[in-house]
This record gives C-alpha cells, structure tokens and sequence, in this order.
C-alpha cells in the first residue's frame, strides 16, 4: 500500500482512540525501510502533475519481525502504548499468546485500579468537584476496561479445545496369572 491508504487503513483498524499522523508514519516507514523489513515497489501511474505514489511491501524479514513481535509477552505487550496495537492483530496470534497478553493487561489495569481507588478518597477532599469528577471517570473507564478483558479471557478459555485425556495404561497383572489372545479366522 502507499502511506496514505496505509494510514487509512490502520486508523480504522485501531478505532476512534488512536489516530495515526502522517507525522508518525512516514517516519516509521523510513525506518523500516532501512531495517529492510519492507521495501518500495514500482510507483503507480499517475497524472503528470501528481508526484508518483510510493508503494511499500512487507519483506521476509517483515514478516518474521512481525512474527516475532507478536509472540512476545512481556509487560511491553499490555502497557497502554502498544496494546491496541498488539490487540488489533490478535487474528494472527496464538491462543496461548492471547491469553498471556490479556491476562497480563487485566493484572496491569487492576494494580492502577487498586493505588487510584486507595487514593481517590484522600484526594476528594483536597480537589474541586470538577478533578473529584475526572478522577471517578478514570477509576470508571479502568474497571469498564478490567470487565471486558475478563469476558474475553473467560471467551478464549471456552473456545480453546479440549486437551486431549492421555491412553489409560493397562492395569498391572498379577503374578501367575497370563493372558493369552486368542484369534478368529474371519
């Protein structure tokens, strides 16, 4: 794709929250580019007084960079930075890897819901209504965000198959005693 359908298109797979500049992008671009993880390919046609459109492929190397990214799962996969991001690809990963990611997103937001709760009521009486009233919308929107990555945790654990049960060994024999088999001529 060329950077402006690209951009295009990522802004509408990571939603209203997240817009990406052009002045975010291009550098991006640039930089993958050096790092060979994609390259340009021949330019659209164009009118003449239009400059070409530079159109970009992803690499092998892309492709394994990308890989590796997403099979990551430290806590750079559920801080606030990357997680939309790391979340919009989920079609891609592991179901393990998902989960991972998830789990550690909930444990993250509950630890940030945990200390602004404790402080919440000790500030109350220190600010005006008005930061009273945005420190509950965050306290607010973080639980909101904690409910939905439990239903989804709860969703990948249903969806996941079922380990298969190991072969059941073959009860001991006692001593003495032998089994003989015994074969019909069909």
């Amino acid at each position: 794709m060329h950077g402006y359908e690209l951009r295009k298109r990522l802004n509408l797979m990571l939603g209203w929250s997240r817009v990406l500049s052009y002045g975010s992008l291009y550098p991006a671009l640039k930089k993958m580019l050096r790092q060979q993880l994609i390259e340009e390919t021949a330019p659209t046609k164009t009118p003449v007084s239009r400059r070409p459109k530079i159109v970009y492929q992803v690499t092998e190397a892309g492709t394994a960079e990308f890989e590796r990214l997403m099979s990551e799962v430290g806590p750079a996969a559920w801080e606030d930075d990357t997680f939309d991001i790391r979340f919009a690809f989920f079609g891609r990963t592991d179901m393990e890897i998902r989960l991972r990611v998830l789990e550690g997103r909930r444990m993250r937001l509950q630890e940030r819901l945990d200390r602004v709760q404790s402080q919440l009521s000790m500030t109350e009486a220190e600010v005006d209504r008005y930061a009273a009233e945005l420190q509950r919308h965050g306290v607010e929107s973080v639980e909101r965000e904690v409910r939905w990555l439990s239903d989804l945790i709860n969703s990948e654990r249903q969806a996941a198959p079922a380990a298969p049960t190991p072969p059941v060994p073959p009860a001991p024999r006692e001593e003495g005693t032998s089994t003989t088999s015994q074969t019909s001529g069909a």
